[in-house]
């Protein structure tokens, strides 16, 4: 693949792909410098899969490579917070907890990752007919409210550890942040499983037609 101006989304999505691993094992961390290494690490992330849409949209640079390559960096993204997020909150420390769910719950690992698993397979098969899945407007939204989760719980693990180090306890701010933040983070998870179940149905009813048809699909 060529690294010029007309393909610069696509370079985005590869640096993305590559960021993921490096995120991965900075969540495992209980450390607060590499914790707070992973959150501007998946903002960067998370922005920059903005960035790259904006960019391929105003530009015409939108291809069939950078429709398979945007999603799969964004499934990979899922994979490299999602998956620490469970192994971490499931260990015996209270401040591995999600603010009311506790541990998170292997149901909605499942319900998150069965959905991209679907897609995906749904994405395999159309390519094989020589049609392209691309983003719809629920996925988009539904993605955004993910990020919005996985930044906030990269974050909450950061200040919680901080507060306790630096005995934060007690301190008229942290009572004032501790709650909204914790508040944000735990509906943020509930709407994002709604969406995900959500973007699921609308996916495969807008793409009814299609299935025994040609066509472009949408995600």
């Amino acid at each position: 693949m060529s690294m010029s101006r007309l393909n610069l989304p696509n370079a985005i999505s590869l640096i993305r792909i590559l960021a993921c691993p490096i995120l991965f094992a900075l969540l495992l961390s209980p450390e607060i410098s590499h914790l707070l290494t992973a959150f501007f690490l998946f903002s960067a992330a998370a922005v920059s899969d903005l960035w790259d849409g904006y960019l391929a949209r105003k530009h015409g640079w939108v291809t069939d490579t950078g429709k398979l390559l945007d999603p799969l960096a964004d499934k990979l993204l899922l994979v490299a917070t999602f998956l620490p997020f469970y192994i971490v909150s499931h260990r015996p420390d209270p401040l591995t907890d999600l603010p009311w769910w506790g541990p998170l719950p292997l149901w909605v690992v499942a319900v998150i990752f069965g959905r991209e698993i679907l897609v995906t397979l749904a994405r395999s098969w159309a390519a094989r007919r020589g049609s392209v899945i691309s983003s719809g407007w629920s996925g988009k939204v539904k993605s955004f409210v993910q990020n919005i989760f996985s930044g906030s719980l990269i974050l909450w693990y950061v200040l919680i550890r901080a507060a306790e180090a630096r005995g934060w306890e007690g301190d008229a701010l942290w009572e004032i942040w501790a709650p909204f933040h914790a508040t944000v983070l735990a509906l943020a998870l509930g709407l994002a499983v709604f969406l995900t179940v959500y973007s699921m149905g609308l996916y495969y009813w807008q793409n009814r037609a299609l299935i025994h048809g040609s066509g472009e699909f949408s995600r």
